[in-house]
């Protein structure tokens, strides 16, 4: 069960910061077999090398061993009590839906926009897949130079690797649910 769980945690973190397996045994100074035999769960690695793994990420030795404890398999959100995690000048805030599942491959969150909110000028690119669903009001999307409206009911869905910008068109508050895959990093 630890070989697993150390595994996935190695490999999914490697994935979410685009490196390769090779690139992670450069920066780390453990072998890319080795690597891989810890990521296939076929080995449990020594202190050493988590230490070394660790590092190579900038994080502690715990990040791989206390996620097995920390977590859990099933989410609960009260409607109204999700987890709080961005606010931005009282025009932007988004509320996790997903926080504290363990090892999560997706996000959702519930995003409340302010009149004339906006992703900002430079189109946003990222890895993996968005999607989201207009719950109330009015929002424009540009995905890759194509534009979309969207009112109430409405969704979208699209490879997060094209350049894309959203703004509230609503003359009040636009209530977005996002699902975003794989579920960013929220712990920097």
């Amino acid at each position: 069960m630890v070989k697993k769980l150390i595994g996935k945690k190695l490999k999914s973190t490697r994935l979410k910061n685009d490196m390769t397996i090779q690139e992670l045994a450069d920066r780390s100074k453990v072998s890319s077999n080795m690597i891989s035999r810890i990521e296939r769960g076929l080995t449990v690695p020594s202190v050493e090398i988590l230490m070394k793994l660790a590092n190579a990420f900038g994080m502690s030795i715990n990040f791989f061993v206390e996620e097995a404890e920390k977590g859990s398999t099933v989410v609960f959100t009260p409607s109204g009590q999700g987890e709080p995690i961005f606010f931005f000048e009282d025009k932007h805030q988004i509320t996790s839906l997903t926080q504290g599942i363990r090892d999560p491959n997706f996000a959702v969150f519930y995003d409340t926009l302010e009149k004339d909110c906006s992703s900002g000028e430079g189109g946003m690119i990222h890895t993996g897949e968005e999607f989201a669903l207009v719950l109330e009001g009015r929002l424009e999307f540009v995905v890759n130079g194509d534009r979309y409206q969207l009112e109430k009911g409405d969704s979208l869905t699209f490879k997060a690797s094209l350049p894309h910008t959203w703004k509230n068109l609503h003359g009040g508050q636009t209530v977005v649910m996002w699902v975003v895959s794989p579920a960013p990093n929220l712990a920097h």
